[in-house]
């Protein structure tokens, strides 16, 4: 804590404020109230509403403790217009003293009917003199920690407030323009407002944080966010990377020998692709679109574009199932155009590993595929010039910046494509996306319809297998998922195991096979293969099969305790259906009871096919922490401002940042000073 601060508090209270993140005066006045209290006024006893918490004083004329029907403090208190009880349920012997007969208490709490009479149980309660001033503010209560009461953060934050050496501390760093243009209060004047608000202030705005003071410091803090952004956007911009203009002898040649044809939506990011290769500066985009709808493709025809202008392009993915997946499906299309692509996992034998190694290293591999293997230590790109990094949420910021410095021309850095078949919901993308460029595939390809989804009890178990039974029967593919591998007594879920026993004995007339993530990488190649080419009717699998897996006969698929998982992944697994002629038919197997969250989850998904709504909704259920995953470890989440709900306020924020880098950057370095301190580290990556 800066020295002020120190000066307030002893070193024990300030190691129980670093636990709510306070670290500075700047954090204490951040801190701001969860709720009020109103102590502003008092209620006569016989006119205090029921089931409102209200104020009374009065004297105290019984006091005695019940053993039964449990033991209790109970109280009888009375002003002169009425009488009523008391109940401390919990209390220590030094209250049977203090609030001995004939002290007067000032009570704050919910009134309501009890066994006596009208009463409160466990009121906020001080004894009083009758001539004690009433509060002349509202009561803040403070988001708190163990051993920290809530008259210790009042009494801290009022002397940082009212120590006069704390001027700058509440200083204005916005501009008049920008208080004009969005009709924002001042700064100071809301955070005194906001720990200190009148008693004629509005309990419903200030609890829903509508109120003036409010958004102006949600304001601030989406503004913050927003210039933090827009300067790691810029600083990218003045780095070097190699340009890569369109030449279009090999991508035309991909297009001429493919046998379906672009969208439009693939078009149009192609072109936005294909324009940022171009430039001297790092392309950092994002292509985003959901499930099926062709990034695939997209990001070969981006690679061929590197690969003309004689750089290399590394393919990351997140598990070998995908990486193998993409590096079938890229050597199919590339291969006839003499370009070498090679494949790097970890569980390749050490012979194999280092000959890719060096092709790599060579520059002979002018396409390498993987998984984490590709930025591991031993991994060195002769002239790397892209880096595509598929269900890029799956990796952390500093496993991307790992493939990206893998290249032997330190002062070049490759250019980035990120793909996510996960849809960011548009004012996430806004606000923890600002530093990206985003493309988006917006349209399925054509004779491709929704997957019909159903809802099922697990009762109805055997009625599911002889659907199975009878679609496999008639030439169809199934894929029945399970949620675990090995047998957990706690959530006592089927496991893939016993399933596929199961099943087998079920439906001894059918190839049945098992995959999971702890199989040998060959193993799981020969069943996915065998599997594709219509060998196995029924592949019984964990959410291994979650990304990439593209069978076009599979047509139905039945998940397992699918009120366990989440949407997005209920999402992408029932993707992997319905990708050829036949519609597709996901079954959602589930057991009850189910909670209130699981419900929830479950009731989108059935209602809803598309993605970016699906998202939407995930994110209103999850919130941000969570929905981010480990995009961007470090990144500050907002505490004050909701994405839902202040839409209005991302778009304000976005305008504004632009405006103050450019007009006024100094003030916008005051005012990330105060919103990020040293979280602003994150920036770098």
């Amino acid at each position: 804590m800066s020295s002020s601060t120190t000066a307030f508090a002893s070193e024990a209270v300030q190691q129980k404020l670093s636990r709510l993140d306070i670290n500075s005066e700047h954090d204490l006045l951040l801190h701001l109230p969860l709720r009020y209290e109103d102590e502003t006024h008092l209620y006569p006893i016989n006119d205090a509403p029921e089931g409102k918490t209200v104020q009374v004083e009065g004297l105290i004329i019984h006091s005695e403790v019940l053993a039964r029907p449990r033991q209790q403090l109970v109280l009888q208190v009375e002003d002169g217009s009425g009488i009523f009880f008391i109940r401390f349920l919990h209390f220590y012997g030094s209250q049977i003293k203090r609030y001995a007969v004939g002290k007067r208490v000032r009570l704050l709490g919910e009134m309501r009917q009890g066994f006596f009479g009208a009463e409160m149980v466990h009121p906020k309660c001080k004894v009083v003199t009758e001539n004690d001033a009433l509060a002349n503010t509202l009561t803040p209560v403070y988001p708190t920690t163990a051993g920290l009461s809530q008259t210790m953060i009042i009494k801290l934050i009022g002397k940082v407030l009212n120590n006069i050496e704390n001027k700058s501390l509440l200083s204005e760093t916005l501009p008049d323009s920008i208080l004009d243009k969005y009709q924002l209060a001042g700064f100071k004047a809301s955070i005194v407002f906001l720990h200190q608000p009148s008693p004629d202030a509005s309990a419903v705005s200030l609890l829903a944080r509508t109120h003036p003071a409010w958004r102006r410091i949600k304001f601030d803090e989406l503004l913050a966010q927003q210039l933090s952004m827009r300067l790691h956007y810029r600083l990218r911009h003045k780095r070097n990377a190699p340009a890569q203009p369109a030449k279009n002898k090999l991508t035309q040649a991909l297009l001429a020998a493919l046998s379906f044809q672009l969208t439009s939506a693939q078009k149009k990011t192609l072109t936005e692709i294909s324009h940022d290769l171009a430039l001297h500066h790092p392309m950092q985009r994002l292509l985003q679109g959901d499930v099926g709808c062709g990034k695939t493709i997209v990001a070969a025809l981006a690679a061929l574009q590197a690969i003309e202008n004689d750089c290399q392009v590394a393919m990351m993915a997140p598990t070998e199932i995908l990486a193998e997946q993409n590096y079938q499906k890229l050597s199919a299309w590339l291969t006839p155009l003499n370009i070498t692509v090679v494949w790097l996992s970890g569980s390749q034998k050490k012979k194999q590993k280092n000959e890719v190694l060096a092709d790599i290293a060579s520059g002979h591999a002018m396409l390498s595929i993987g998984t984490h293997a590709l930025f591991q230590d031993q991994v060195e790109f002769d002239r790397l010039g892209l880096a595509i990094i598929d269900e890029q949420h799956r990796f952390g910021v500093h496993q991307r910046l790992a493939l990206c410095s893998k290249s032997k021309q330190a002062d070049i850095v490759p250019h980035q494509l990120m793909m996510s078949a996960t849809p960011i919901p548009r004012t996430l993308s806004m606000s923890y996306y600002a530093d990206l460029d985003v493309s988006i595939i917006d349209k399925l390809p054509p004779g491709r319809s929704p997957v019909i989804t159903k809802l099922i009890a697990d009762s109805r178990r055997n009625e599911i297998i002889m659907r199975i039974h009878d679609a496999c029967q008639t030439g169809k593919q199934a894929y029945w998922v399970c949620p675990l591998i090995e047998e957990s007594e706690t959530l006592q879920l089927k496991t893939a195991q016993e399933t596929y026993e199961t099943l087998s004995q079920a439906l001894a007339n059918l190839n049945i096979g098992l995959i999971h993530g702890k199989l040998p990488t060959a193993e799981k190649s020969a069943l996915m293969l065998a599997f594709k080419q219509g060998e196995i009717q029924l592949l019984v699998a964990t959410t291994v099969i979650e990304v990439g897996v593209d069978v076009p006969n599979a047509s139905l698929m039945v998940i397992e305790h699918a009120e366990r998982m989440g949407l997005s992944q209920l999402h992408q697994l029932r993707g992997r259906i319905g990708r050829g002629a036949e519609t597709g038919v996901c079954i959602l197997m589930y057991q009850e009871p189910l909670s209130k969250i699981a419900r929830k989850r479950l009731k989108i998904i059935f209602k809803h096919t598309d993605g970016f709504e699906i998202a939407r909704q995930d994110l209103n259920l999850r919130g941000p922490g969570e929905f981010l995953g480990v995009r961007q470890s470090g990144v500050p989440l907002l505490r004050f401002a909701d994405l839902e709900k202040d839409h209005d306020l991302i778009e304000a924020a976005q305008t504004a940042a632009e405006e103050m880098l450019t007009h006024y950057p100094q003030m916008a370095q005051q005012h990330l000073k105060r919103w990020l301190e040293e979280k602003n580290e994150y920036l770098r990556v």
